[in-house]
C-alpha cells in the first residue's frame, strides 16, 4: 500500500507516549545531536528515545545523553543486534526505527505512526523518493535492483525495501529472527512482515549526510544483501523458490532445442539425444514454472486468510471489551 507524503507534526500536537523512536548509532558525532533535536521537536518525549550505540569513539554518546535520552550499548556487531538488543529496552507499544545520519527528517515520525494506530499496516516503511539524488547513481540502481529481487520473490509492490526508517509493533518486531547480519536487517523485517501482515509505504524526503565520510555502506554490502534476500525467500516461501530453480531448466532446455532444430532444419544433421534431452529440460523447467505460480497464488491466498483471521480477532476483542 502506497502513502502520499507526510507534513509531520508539531510538538504537542500527538501523544506519543506509546511509541519508542529507536536510533542505532556508530561514530555519528556530527549528526545526532541535531537528529535527536529534531525528534524532540516533534513531541517524543526524551525518555522515549532509545540510542542504542555500537561502540563510538567520537563523541556521539555523549552528544546524546547531553540530549537527556536513554542510551545503550548493543550487544555483538552491526545493524541487526543494534536492533534486536534495543528492542530488549523498549517498553511502549509502537517502535520507530531511523538512522542516526540525520538523512531522515524525523517529522515523518508522526504518519508513521498514525498510519500504524489506524490498523491498516503493521509495517510502514519511508520510502525515500524524495530527495533520492542525494545518493551516487550506483547506490540508487542498486536499491532498485535489490527492491525489484524482493519484489519479484515476496510478491511486494515495495519501492524502497531498503529505507533505514521505519515503523512497526513493537512486539511484532521482536518476533523477527535478527539471522540476516548488518545491513541486511530492513530486508528480513521487511520479508517477516510481507509474510505474515500488511506492509505499507509513506514517501518521505531523504537527505544528504552531514559527514559523508561517515558513510558505512559500501558496494560490497549491496551483493550481501541480495544474497540474503534470496535466503529469506528460503526461509519463508521455500516451495516458491525451490520451483522457481526448477524453472531456470528452461533456459538450457530452450537453447538446446534451438541448437537442435537449427540443425535439423538447415544441415540435415539430427541430433536424437540431444533433442529427447532439449524435449526433457523443457518439460521440467515449463512444469516448475507453472508450480512456481501455483505456489505464489497459495502463498498470496495464505496473506489474505490470515489478515482476515486477523480482522475477526481485532473485531471480537474490541466487542469483549
Amino acid at each position: 500500500m502506497r502513502g502520499v507524503p507526510g507534513e509531520g507534526a508539531g510538538p504537542g500536537s500527538a501523544d506519543f507516549s506509546d511509541v519508542t523512536v529507536l536510533i542505532p548509532t556508530l561514530d555519528e558525532a556530527a549528526a545526532i545531536g541535531r537528529v535527536i533535536d529534531e525528534v524532540l521537536a516533534v513531541g517524543v518525549p526524551a525518555g522515549n528515545i532509545l540510542i542504542v550505540d555500537g561502540g563510538s569513539r567520537d563523541g556521539t554518546v555523549d552528544i546524546a545523553r547531553g540530549r537527556g535520552v536513554r542510551v545503550v550499548f548493543q550487544e555483538g556487531s552491526g545493524k541487526a543486534m543494534a536492533i534486536k538488543t534495543g528492542l530488549k529496552y523498549v517498553e511502549t507499544r509502537f517502535v520507530v526505527v531511523m538512522d542516526g545520519d540525520y538523512t531522515y527528517p524525523a517529522r515523518y515520525i508522526p504518519v508513521l505512526v498514525s498510519r500504524l494506530r489506524s490498523g491498516e499496516c503493521d509495517l510502514v516503511i519511508g520510502a525515500r523518493l524524495q530527495g533520492r539524488e542525494v545518493q551516487k547513481l550506483l547506490f540508487r540502481l542498486g536499491n532498485k535492483a535489490i527492491t525489484f529481487a524482493f519484489n519479484l520473490l515476496f510478491d511486494t509492490d515495495l519501492r524502497d525495501v531498503l529505507s533505514g526508517m521505519y515503523a512497526a509493533e513493537a512486539g511484532e518486531l521482536r518476533r523477527v529472527e535478527y539471522e540476516m547480519e548488518g545491513f541486511s536487517v530492513e530486508s528480513e523485517i521487511v520479508a517477516h512482515f510481507a509474510s505474515t501482515g500488511r506492509v505499507c509505504e509513506e514517501l518521505i524526503e531523504y537527505r544528504p549526510r552531514l559527514d559523508p565520510k561517515s558513510k558505512k555502506l559500501r558496494v560490497p554490502h549491496g551483493f550481501k544483501i541480495a544474497v540474503d534476500i534470496v535466503r529469506l525467500a528460503w526461509r519463508y516461501s521455500p516451495t516458491f523458490f525451490i520451483f522457481t530453480l526448477g524453472a531456470l531448466l528452461l533456459i538450457p532446455g530452450l537453447a538446446l532445442g534451438a541448437y537442435v532444430s537449427y540443425h535439423y532444419f538447415f544441415t540435415g544433421i539430427n541430433y536424437y539425444v540431444k533433442g529427447l534431452v532439449a524435449i526433457m529440460l523443457t518439460l521440467a523447467g515449463f512444469q516448475s514454472l507453472i508450480a512456481a505460480i501455483l505456489a505464489l497464488y497459495l502463498k498470496r491466498a495464505e496473506k489474505r486468510y490470515r489478515q482476515y483471521i486477523d480482522e475477526l480477532i481485532k473485531r471480537a476483542t474490541k466487542q469483549c471489551a
